[in-house]
């Protein structure tokens, strides 16, 4: 019986023996999609990323009342917003479409709004929900406390993603609740993004070249590699863009590229410049951004793209949505199973009393699961607490899932790689260390660890034939 299957039974008997609603919630979220909450500070993009990571404009983007809400974007048969409030009960609401963005009509004061749960029928979010929340560190501590709350306290995501402008205080704090305090806790649910990376040296040409290096710093310093081991910059409007370009607004750009360059680089000196002439290139600076502006023109201008479609790909590829797509399949959706057990067995802990049979019975699988086991040696690789050598250390944190739960990612592979002599390379490895009489008692057990992950990873192979 694998972990989830495992994880069901037993809520299955704590949820007979108690009929807990928490249980019942949390039983009934192992079957459910991955939760995955996008946090950061006030306008630092995250509804703007969420629209790019689904293709289509959904979460509004200005100061409405409905971004002071928790807003869940799941996936279903017609487009529907429900409204579950702070009495316990629930509502659908009407909305309205208004340049795409999804308007609702919430019928009532937004404090009395728990949160929203809006449907699309979409394939990305088959995968895992993507939930906007409330950016923290904003002028009303009741709006930061929803996403504290949410996020922190009752546990409701499965992992998030952090969006980073300048690493901060606050920044470290929010990650550190939201793994515990840093006891016990993991950093593979956890994604950090540059967010707004295309604003980065005021919007320059090379804005993401500079993002990218900014990105690589983040990643190496250690209070923020033990809480969120990878950082991808993205320009959040361009990806949105990407998905939704429009005719009108490709042929707009066209116009700006046939000028003469001395009249484009004036026109294109500031956004204020860009946006005083005239209000369809205002609202396309909303939509793409001065960089984006630049860039469009600068691609346009050199026959690089010629149409509506060739620009979109093109804004797509430059935005780093894609890579934050594959970081996110890789870090979060690869080990969904894992993640969604964890949850559920947290949950278990708060609702039962310690040292009741079901509690020893969740006690057991955390103990006994290796997919747990993997969690805490990252957590003690990146935190400090096993001593190895550098060399050794990287390669222990990539084997334990530390760059993704693949086979390939695990090795460190190329896609033509031989996984089975590289994982009967790193069984040898590492079952040396775990025998060698000089390596200490933590590191032997470590040692022990990875070689039964490279032995998993040999009978995975082995079934596949």
């Amino acid at each position: 019986m694998n972990l989830l299957a495992r994880t069901r039974a037993l809520l299955d008997r704590a949820v007979a023996a108690t009929a807990d609603q928490r249980l019942i919630q949390a039983r009934r979220r192992l079957d459910e999609p991955l939760r995955v909450a996008i946090a950061g500070k006030l306008k630092a993009g995250k509804s703007t990323l969420l629209n790019a990571l689904i293709g289509e404009e959904l979460a509004p983007t200005d100061a409405g009342e409905c971004t002071r809400i928790v807003t869940w974007y799941a996936d279903g048969p017609a487009y529907a917003v429900t409204s579950y409030l702070r009495d316990g009960t629930a509502e659908t609401r009407p909305f309205t479409r208004r340049d795409g963005a999804v308007r609702i009509d919430l019928g009532r004061p937004a404090d009395q709004v728990e949160r929203l749960e809006v449907r699309v029928p979409s394939t990305r979010l088959r995968r895992h929900t993507l939930i906007d929340t409330p950016g923290i560190e904003s002028l009303s501590a009741d709006v930061s406390a929803r996403t504290h709350t949410f996020v922190n306290d009752d546990g409701q995501a499965d992992a998030v993603i952090y969006l980073l402008r300048h690493l901060h205080g606050g920044d470290v704090r929010f990650l550190e609740a939201f793994h515990g305090g840093g006891e016990g806790g993991t950093s593979v649910n956890a994604v950090g993004v540059l967010s707004r990376a295309d604003e980065i040296g005021g919007c320059r040409l090379d804005a993401m070249t500079a993002a990218a290096r900014v990105a690589d710093r983040y990643t190496t310093d250690e209070r923020l590699r033990r809480l969120c081991p990878v950082v991808v910059p993205v320009a959040g409007l361009l990806g949105a863009a990407g998905a939704t370009l429009r005719e009108g607004e490709f042929r707009l750009l066209a116009q700006v590229a046939a000028m003469p360059m001395d009249d484009i680089v004036e026109l294109l000196l500031t956004a204020d410049r860009f946006a005083a002439a005239g209000e369809q290139r205002r609202r396309l600076l909303t939509r793409v951004g001065l960089f984006g502006v630049r860039l469009s023109t600068r691609l346009i201008r050199e026959g690089v793209v010629t149409d509506a479609a060739g620009l979109a790909a093109a804004l797509t590829e430059h935005s780093g949505i894609t890579r934050l797509r594959e970081v996110l399949s890789a870090h979060l959706e690869g080990r969904a199973e894992v993640l969604k057990a964890r949850s559920a067995l947290a949950t278990l802990d708060e609702r039962l009393p310690p040292g009741s049979p079901l509690a020893a019975g969740a006690e057991e699988i955390r103990a006994g699961a290796h997919e747990f086991v993997e969690l805490r040696l990252l957590h003690q690789l990146r935190s400090g607490r096993l001593a190895l050598a550098d060399d050794r250390r990287a390669e222990m944190d990539r084997l334990l899932g530390g760059s993704g739960g693949g086979a390939r990612e695990r090795l460190g592979l190329p896609p033509d790689g031989d996984v089975g002599a590289a994982a009967r390379a790193a069984q040898a490895t590492w079952q040396r260390l775990a025998e060698h009489p000089l390596s200490n008692r933590d590191l032997r057990t470590a040692a022990r660890a990875v070689t039964r992950t490279a032995e998993g990873i040999l009978a995975a192979q082995n079934q596949q034939g």
